[in-house]
């Protein structure tokens, strides 16, 4: 007897519809799968044996054939436990097989006949939702995560007795409430503060334009001025995302495995700090199954990079393409996997090997400092918005109070976020970061000051093409946080001052 089970596998970020064909024959009894799977798939065999017979239920002594169709299609992973045990009750008529085909069905079982949680429900839920297909059938524990597409009725079982229940016309399962506003960010109690800086009031400016318009931003310095202190409060001054934006990072995350078994929807945005002995693959994704990497899973997020010298040069240089396009395209064995990376860039680095450039105390030889820059090249740096030097406070300002917190600069970026978001409305577009040549002068209006000021430092040859665009970007970031609607002479020499920093000319020169 013919058996059809539906689930799906795990392509990139998507799902594809894969159907399990079970096939029942006379003669020695026998258990294949086919149809590309990996050794988990194969290993599947053993483990929806077991389960069957530990559930109470028939194991068919006959020739069993199950078929992964499409057979092009590469599978991976043990979510196709589960499907596969569906079509073997289905084919040997322990459940009805008009009911299996009613449902899509997702995830591992362990050999007592218990349901495990799997990575990518997220996508596969949507993937049920787009094939019209009427309800998943899944683990209880990936319950809520699948609940947030909706439209779509979600059955979690916690046995493969309590699927076969749901599968024979039985009560399907409540689910709790799921929350689908991703506004709540948290106590912000719990995140670092900008309140636990003394001194560097240059650079706090310069983070909040950062955050104000989702600039990239470079911080240089000596050892332990603050840099990586600075960086990591950037999260607590950004806005919440939205619920679309929480959709996103939280499907790349539960693809990735990220996310903790019975978690949801993921509030708060990412903060990723890869160490600097990050390979390529692991840095912008790939693999010979090509998944996400430290700037995909930053989507909607920060991307920090620490000690930013000490990567290696093809780690950086491959973060070209994902920093320009907001994308990055994987290509293994003629197939193409596009993941999304619209992070926000934010790096540290010491001026030289040592650390002390500029300082008696350095002991870096000329041949130390070019190889140092050599490491941070033109074209990356030339894609960074804001290039701060940070100077060692003061021995008075260790001591003196906070020069501000975290919620007063959040609510000045709030607001600079909404203008950017009322004037971009219908483009498509969230932030000045993102405008291109095109908004750039439609939106962007300079005075004739500003304009002779930047056409002054193209002429000189500190900007490149690209560098003229974002400054202007910048400039428009710093006039939404002074209310203005158009962009005055002090905004462009301000966006200029934080680009052109005679510490990192070496390197972009490189």
């Amino acid at each position: 007897m013919l058996a059809r089970a539906t689930t799906f596998a795990i392509d990139g970020l998507a799902s594809r519809r894969v159907t399990v064909e079970v096939d029942l024959r006379s003669g020695l009894p026998a258990f294949t799968i086919v149809g590309r799977g990996d050794a988990a798939v194969r290993e599947s065999r053993e483990r929806v044996h077991a389960a069957l017979l530990n559930s109470g239920f028939a194991f068919p002594q006959r020739r069993i054939t199950v078929n992964l169709a499409p057979a092009h299609l590469r599978k991976v992973g043990p979510g196709f436990d589960l499907a596969t045990a569906c079509g073997l009750l289905a084919a040997s008529e322990q459940v009805p097989a008009r009911n299996v085909d009613r449902w899509a069905v997702f995830g591992e079982l362990s050999l007592s006949g218990e349901l495990r949680h799997c990575r990518g429900v997220l996508a596969v839920a949507h993937g049920a939702r787009r094939a019209g297909i009427e309800g998943l059938i899944l683990p209880r524990v990936c319950a809520r995560e699948a609940a947030l597409v909706e439209g779509l009725v979600v059955a979690g079982a916690s046995t493969l007795v309590e699927v076969a229940s749901i599968l024979r016309g039985g009560r399907v399962p409540d689910l709790p409430p799921v929350d689908l506003t991703a506004a709540d960010q948290g106590d912000p109690d719990e995140q670092p503060d900008l309140s636990d800086l003394r001194g560097h009031a240059s650079p706090i400016r310069a983070l909040t334009i950062a955050a104000a318009g989702a600039h990239n931003l470079l911080l240089s310095g000596p050892p332990g001025t603050g840099k990586t202190m600075l960086a990591r409060r950037l999260p607590s001054i950004l806005p919440p995302l939205t619920r679309a934006e929480a959709i996103d990072v939280t499907g790349i995350h539960s693809v990735a495995g990220q996310l903790p078994e019975g978690g949801s929807l993921v509030r708060r945005r990412p903060l990723r700090a890869p160490h600097h002995t990050i390979s390529s693959s692991g840095l912008v994704g790939g693999g010979t199954l090509p998944s996400p990497g430290e700037a995909s899973l930053a989507h909607h997020g920060v991307l920090f990079l620490d000690e930013l010298s000490e990567f290696s040069r093809s780690a950086l240089e491959a973060l070209r393409q994902p920093l320009e396009d907001g994308v990055v395209a994987i290509v293994r064995g003629q197939r193409t996997v596009t993941f999304p990376t619209r992070f926000q860039l934010v790096a540290s680095t010491n001026p030289c090997p040592c650390g002390m450039a500029g300082s008696p105390r350095c002991r870096c030889s000329e041949g130390d400092m070019s190889r140092h820059r050599r490491k941070l090249s033109g074209p990356l740096l030339d894609r960074v918005d804001l290039l701060v030097h940070m100077q060692r406070p003061r021995a008075d300002e260790l001591g003196a109070s906070a020069l501000t917190t975290s919620q007063d600069v959040r609510a000045a970026v709030f607001e600079a976020r909404e203008r950017q978001a009322a004037r971009l409305r219908g483009t498509g577009l969230l932030t000045n970061a993102a405008l291109t040549p095109r908004h750039i002068r439609d939106l962007v209006h300079v005075d004739a000051c500003g304009m002779s000021c930047l056409q002054r430092s193209y002429e000189r040859g500190d900007l490149s093409a690209r560098g003229h665009q974002r400054v202007l970007r910048v400039a428009r970031t710093i006039a939404d946080l002074a209310g203005s609607d158009g962009v005055a002479a002090s905004h462009i020499n301000e966006a200029l001052g934080l680009r052109q920093h005679d510490i990192l000319e070496g390197a972009l020169a490189a």
